[in-house]
């Protein structure tokens, strides 16, 4: 009965706002009922309660970001009112499930200033460099020499940021007009799905990082052991299934401004590197990366430890599985009612997610790590590659015409600093 709830509810909001929902369930009950009858029989009350109760229970835990929406909390605290009236036990649950969903709220509330504050304060590390070069003399391996101790941070910001996430965020990421819906597009006036992309923000953050870290230090000797690190810090990732992790690292690494320093490569033992890379290879539909998210998810199942049970999913691909899952099914049968088999495949897929969002971080918090990994500034593209060309000289004419006019633009942006 929850998974046959979660996929309707899911659902449904490629059809009707979850507002429009709420206030039909709310019109069932209150005047099909005859709820709004003070002599309202109470056996009537009984039989509907607990079931309008399983509902409203699975959609307030589940999807509480809808509740933000003032119009589907009116028709929550009428349609509870409602039942809970001249029965102890119905008051108390309605009670218990409001207070649970305004404490959900609240939290999303703190999360979103939290991030925000965050976001102000991440600036561009070149402008930081030229204009404060004392502010920024530290590096990734003065915060954090161990690459263990790194992987495990970086579990924790990949978990709590999956946490926020709500499942409601990969249909709204796929919105799309409905044929049979007079052309109006379902979600027009519904909260962006921030928090999916908050984390998609992440992944690109880290990668940035990565290729920063790799390009700052002047010297090639340190350049290839702040490439060894991160490979290391790529493989503990693997280990724990902190596949997103390992898959921004490696991003960074294969950047174009990191993967030209050929003199700092050619001191890199590369051995582990091929390795992650073969693991994360996207030839034959990511089928290596399949293979181990499969283990890892086995492994969770069977875990004796919060340790064991850590999945976190290469984000960007499960997005697109949930996205082609969606175009390559018709949403209607060909005599127009919903095909409730493809939104039962859907649902299964996002269940999963919500099964792995769940899991509590095991490993202990290192602040000043957590904060140089989420606030550290890092360098643009343009100064990626400009870092690049200072420390391994431009090997082509194109590549001395882009050092030329990146090192205008540089000095253009400084003086107007």
């Amino acid at each position: 009965m929850r998974t046959y709830i979660f996929t309707f509810l899911l659902s449904s909001r490629l059809f009707i706002h979850p507002y429009e929902l709420m206030s039909k369930v709310c019109h069932l009950c209150v005047d099909q009922q005859r709820l709004t009858d003070p002599q309202a029989d109470k056996a009537r009350v009984r039989k509907i309660a607990p079931k309008i109760l399983q509902l409203l229970t699975e959609w307030t835990e589940t999807f509480p970001y809808d509740f933000r929406d003032e119009r589907m909390m009116k028709s929550l605290k009428e349609l509870t009112h409602r039942l809970s009236t001249g029965d102890e036990l119905y008051r108390k649950a309605v009670q218990q499930m409001t207070q649970t969903l305004i404490r959900k709220l609240t939290t999303l509330s703190q999360y979103e200033e939290a991030l925000a504050k965050i976001n102000s304060s991440v600036t561009d590390r070149l402008t930081v460099l030229k204009t404060k070069p004392q502010s920024i003399q530290r590096d990734i391996l003065t915060i954090c020499s161990d690459p263990f101790t790194l992987a495990q941070q970086l579990t924790h910001i990949e978990l709590e940021r999956l946490s926020y996430i709500g499942p409601e965020e990969f249909i709204q990421a796929l919105v799309q007009k409905d044929p049979l819906d007079n052309d109006k597009r379902c979600f027009s006036d519904h909260k962006k799905a921030s928090n999916l992309e908050a984390y998609v923000e992440w992944f690109n953050r880290l990668s940035y990082l990565v290729a920063t870290e790799i390009c700052m230090p002047v010297k090639k000797k340190h350049r290839a052991r702040v490439i060894e690190f991160f490979i290391d810090v790529a493989r503990e990732c693997f280990n724990i299934g902190n596949f997103n992790s390992l898959m921004a690292i490696i991003t960074g690494m294969n950047m174009s401004p990191v993967s030209r320093l050929k003199k700092t490569w050619s001191k890199v033992k590369t051995a582990k590197f091929d390795i992650l890379e073969h693991q994360m290879d996207p030839s034959s539909n990511f089928y290596n990366y399949r293979t181990a998210l499969r283990g890892a998810t086995q492994r969770s199942i069977t875990a004796h430890s919060s340790r064991e049970k850590i999945v976190i999913p290469f984000f960007s691909l499960l997005i697109k599985d949930i996205y082609f899952l969606n175009e390559g099914c018709a949403s209607r049968l060909p005599n127009g009612r919903v095909n409730f088999e493809k939104f039962w495949e859907l649902a299964k897929q996002v269940m999963e997610f919500m099964t792995w969002k769940k899991v509590e971080c095991p490993f202990d918090r290192d602040r000043k790590i957590l904060q140089y990994l989420l606030t550290a500034p890092v360098f643009s593209e343009d100064a990626l590659y400009l870092a690049s060309y200072e420390s391994e000289g431009p090997e082509n004419n194109m590549e001395k015409d882009r050092w030329k006019s990146l090192r205008c633009v540089c000095d253009l942006i400084l003086q107007g600093c």
